[in-house]
């Protein structure tokens, strides 16, 4: 649902800006959140009885961040994840200045640019959903991130709008299969208990780096343009990747060994034993 709207979306908006203008969309935009305000309140969701006890805050953040950093293949994803999105994901910022200023185009142009990025993402999420279990899920982290990267720095040096329409294809490919391998990795291999902890740790390393992220790539594009904004960040992805790549059968090994010691039974998450 996520991707299929982030492929509608952005041509939709740019369609709407040719004809009506930005405030049209803004207005449809405020609107459109009546509708999901509406779908909350349908919900009718059975309270249920918790437990109380006593937590420490600070003691419980230590215990969460000496998990998921001290467990290897937990602390690699998530510092590959933080890398891809503080260096790779600001292109979506600076898109609409490849759109108007490299391929000489309008906000319909920005527009076509998401939109393929969408339907990269929405193939990549339709290829996990398809997947029975997360036998060799490890390896498509790092070959995902590398393919963001390829595509980044394809997207940088393209001059045309239909090579940077399949380019940007690719890249909402790499993308979405290294965000989503992330999270089902993680949410598989960790304790109930730290459940909560460690994907606070996944959400600030995907959107907590975002801003940050952002600033960077405008003051850097301010300085030396858009286009070598985006390649210096495909070249730190394909860089994060490759480190990862070289851990990996460290990381198989300790994520299997994981698996077969307990942290979640065999028979809940269908791993075969080979992998």
């Amino acid at each position: 649902m996520v991707n299929g709207a982030r492929l509608l979306g952005p041509s939709i908006a740019g369609v709407l800006i040719t004809f009506t203008g930005e405030g049209i969309c803004f207005l449809i935009n405020g609107i459109s959140y009546l509708f999901v305000i509406g779908s909350l309140l349908l919900m009718k969701v059975a309270p249920r009885i918790i437990n109380g006890k006593d937590t420490r805050v600070l003691t419980e953040l230590k215990e969460g961040f000496s998990y998921a950093f001290g467990f290897v293949p937990i602390r690699y994803i998530i510092l590959l994840l933080a890398v891809v999105s503080l260096m790779g994901m600001p292109y979506t910022v600076l898109t609409p200045v490849i759109a108007k200023e490299i391929l000489h185009g309008g906000s319909h142009t920005f527009g076509f640019l998401m939109g393929a990025s969408g339907l990269g993402a929405l193939t990549g999420a339709l290829y996990l959903a398809s997947r029975k279990n997360i036998s060799g899920l490890i390896k498509i982290v790092p070959l995902s991130a590398g393919i963001f990267g390829l595509g980044l720095i394809a997207f940088s040096l393209s001059r045309y709008l239909s090579l940077s329409l399949v380019v940007m294809v690719i890249t909402g490919l790499g993308m979405m299969l290294q965000m989503a391998s992330s999270n089902t990795i993680l949410q598989t291999i960790i304790d109930d208990d730290k459940r909560g902890r460690v994907m606070s740790f996944y959400t600030m390393a995907f959107m907590g780096t975002a801003p940050f992220g952002s600033f960077i790539a405008g003051s850097l594009a301010k300085i030396i343009g858009a286009p070598n904004t985006i390649l210096i960040g495909g070249i730190v992805c394909i860089s994060g990747a490759l480190i990862f790549a070289r851990k990996l059968p460290k990381l198989k090994s300790m994520v299997r060994s994981a698996v077969i010691s307990g942290i979640q039974t065999p028979t809940k998450i269908n791993i075969s034993p080979e992998e």
